[in-house]
């Protein structure tokens, strides 16, 4: 099977093929899928367009981190931006050209890792998140907040952490690589007294890629003021020293995870400003826990289910934002422009569900729940004072600003919500889901977002399915509460909405070849962007201003070609329009091939190259540069299957043939002119052991 699958959804077509599907219910495999309707069902049956990615896909192509698997699914690119080199979730053209990354809803076993002050993942955090204790990561292509509520806007990612029981035992790994890679890791599952226990601790450090940037911001500052501070051409600095650990306790109906992420040494990439910066550097963590508990057979018809969880999440930084010698109309930095912003925040969400299947023909399930997102603490500490304009003054020593010109004051969201969904067999071969939420915040007030699927087994060997949804995007706190002048909040901002129609094809030519085809419209409204204000020389405000349209298809192809060698191959195409300007969205790229192979060459041994095609990216309205250089990647990774013993190697090399690969970097293109430069080739060994 592939590892990138289109959801089919269909009633009773074949005896074999629903044995094999209730055999997945209990055991769990990539034709399963839980981020559709929130209970664990078939792929044939659930109504999405989603893709799951398993385990042992994540093994036989050697990935190291999350970015890299993402980057395999259809619709989906994975962009950089200048600001520590953050990854940005490109989906089907939405998410592109900012410095945040708001529209994809990351997920960890159901609980939101939404971080408030940018509305993401976290720009800091989000650097080379460790693979090894994922199960499956599963990935809802289109919108979701009729189940997921805010920033379920694009799609909907869930990383599955392991349980003990797909650990047998303890195991230990150590891997090196190019950029002075070099981690290590333990995994371990197992029983103690009646808990069933499943651990994980990973340490590492790497020195990061160094591709050099030939011209930043500084070296236009340079020539407006004749100046010799920028640190270009330089390389772009990309290091870190990740930790991460996972604790995995369950017994009968309670199931109890917690976890930890900490990057420290985080280097800025081409710098917060588009300037390079050699003495900067960020200290973050999150640390998040949650209980459930769910009885599937609560009463007769009856499923009920309940989530307490809790996050922390801080940023700590310190960066320089313009070199030494820097000098600007208001002064002089002689130490270079320094800034410190730094924030501490909790989140604690409380959810319960309830999953009646007592009236023929229909599966309802109804939740609520209570969210509670609290920045509690902020700090500044800089070397400037920011004119009503927001042109840096300096103003001496790094000093704490935060009494006097803080970044953002401390903040505090509130949501309750309520969710309803019914399955419905409404007549043989035809199932009709539909779902409806009501989200309710503190500060923005109300917003309601329905879906509807309609799925039709047209014949044994073929699936159709029609699909509705809308969803929304909360405001981020600095887009509502930011007090930089360069771009002030907005505490009357609404949030985003968007709605997408989609029709999905999937045909099973024969028993090794299914294709599946999907072709979706979408239509974004109230686009939250930082417009100047009218008078000149006062910065700029985020308001709700402008439109975005987009249609574009995904093909996807899975060959079991014989019994040792297995093909995937997707492809995808996106035109975006922002209607303001009537010109490309830009950044996202139009034409996107990702294809594999899994080829066992003898027992024992498994060889599995891949090709990444990204092609036909444009600029920006208001950016003359040409188009960004398309580009073909070639990784090869070659493993040794565990089965053989109690040792496994692997050895992965990365853009195989040094393709020169560059990420777009923000309009107007004055700051960073050449665009971002990726990883050149690079390779990394691991070695697991099983005691």
């Amino acid at each position: 099977m592939s590892s990138v699958l289109t959801l089919l959804s269909s009633s009773a077509i074949a005896a074999d093929v629903n044995e094999e599907e209730d055999l997945a219910l209990v055991y769990g495999d990539k034709s399963m899928i839980s981020i559709a309707t929130g209970k664990a069902q078939s792929l044939r049956r659930a109504p999405a367009v989603a893709s799951v990615i398993t385990a042992e896909d994540i093994r036989a192509q050697g990935f190291t981190d999350i970015d890299q698997v993402l980057e395999t699914i259809a619709g989906m690119h994975v962009s950089r931006a200048a600001i520590v080199y953050f990854p940005a979730y490109i989906m089907r053209g939405i998410g592109g050209g900012g410095v945040t990354n708001p529209h994809m809803l990351v997920l960890q076993n159901g609980i939101p890792m939404t971080t408030s002050y940018t509305g993401d993942k976290g720009q800091m955090l989000w650097h080379g998140i460790s693979v090894e204790n994922i199960s499956r990561i599963e990935v809802i292509r289109g919108p979701g907040s009729a189940l997921y509520g805010a920033d379920a806007f694009s799609g909907v990612i869930n990383i599955i952490t392991k349980t003990a029981d797909e650990i047998p035992g303890i195991f230990l790994s150590a891997g090196v690589g190019s950029f002075r890679t070099r981690d290590a890791w333990v995994l371990h599952g197992g029983k103690w007294g009646p808990f069933k226990i499943a651990a994980y601790l990973r340490a590492g450090a790497t020195d990061g890629q160094k591709e050099v940037l030939t011209a930043d911001a500084q070296s236009r500052n340079d020539k407006l003021f004749s100046t010799n501070a920028s640190l270009a051409p330089g390389s772009v600095h990309t290091g870190f020293n990740p930790v991460d650990a996972n604790l995995d306790l369950s017994t009968g109906n309670w199931h109890w995870r917690s976890s930890l992420l900490s990057r420290t040494e985080l280097q800025t990439g081409a710098g917060v400003s588009s300037a390079l910066d050699f003495g900067g550097g960020a200290t973050t963590e999150r640390l998040t826990s949650d209980l459930s508990w769910i009885d599937a057979a609560f009463a007769k018809d009856w499923t009920l289910g309940s989530t307490l969880s809790f996050l922390y999440y801080t940023e700590k930084s310190s960066l320089q934002l313009l070199p030494p010698g820097t000098r600007l109309p208001t002064g002089t930095f002689p130490n270079g422009m320094i800034g410190g912003p730094s924030r501490w925040e909790r989140q604690f969400r409380l959810s319960a569900f309830a999953s009646y299947s007592g009236w023929a023909d229909h599966q309802w399930r109804v939740g609520l729940g209570h969210d509670d997102v609290n920045l509690y603490r902020t700090q500044t500490i800089k070397n400037f004072l920011l004119s009503p304009a927001g042109i840096p003054i300096p103003s001496g020593p790094v000093m704490d600003y935060s009494q006097i010109q803080p970044h953002i004051l401390p903040t505090r969201r509130k949501n309750n919500y309520l969710y309803l969904q019914d399955e419905w067999n409404l007549a043989k071969d035809w199932t009709m889901t539909a779902g409806l939420r009501h989200d309710h915040y503190s500060d923005f007030g109300g917003t309601t977002n329905p879906r509807l699927a309609l799925v039709w087994d047209a014949r044994y060997d073929l699936t159709a399915k029609f699909l509705y949804g809308r969803a929304f995007r909360a405001p981020a706190f600095n887009e509502s509460y930011g007090l930089n002048p360069v771009a002030n909040g907005n505490p009357n901002l609404k949030p985003e909405r968007i709605a997408t129609t989609e029709l999905a094809l999937s045909w099973q030519a024969n028993k090794d070849v299914l294709l599946n085809l999907n072709i979706f419209r979408y239509d974004m409204q109230d686009i939250i962007r930082a417009v100047a204000n009218p008078t000149p020389g006062t910065g700029s405000t985020y308001f709700n201003t402008g439109n975005q349209n987009g249609r574009g298809l995904e093909a996807e192809l899975q060959w079991d070609v014989k019994k040792d060698l297995k093909i995937l191959a997707n492809y995808s195409y996106q035109h975006s329009v922002d209607e303001s300007t009537r010109a490309d969205a830009g950044y996202a790229p139009h034409h996107h091939l990702y294809t594999r192979a899994d080829w066992q060459i003898i027992p024992g041994w498994s060889l599995s190259p891949q090709v990444n095609w990204v092609a036909d990216r444009r600029r920006a309205a208001g950016d003359s540069r040409p188009a960004i250089a398309d580009y073909t990647s070639v990784d090869v990774s070659l493993r040794s299957q565990r089965e053989r013993g109690k040792w496994e190697w692997t050895a992965t090399v990365r853009n195989l043939f040094n393709a020169d690969i560059r990420e777009p970097s923000i309009a107007p293109g004055l700051a960073i002119p050449n665009d971002l430069p990726m990883a050149p080739r690079s390779i990394y060994l691991q070695l697991i052991y099983k005691m």
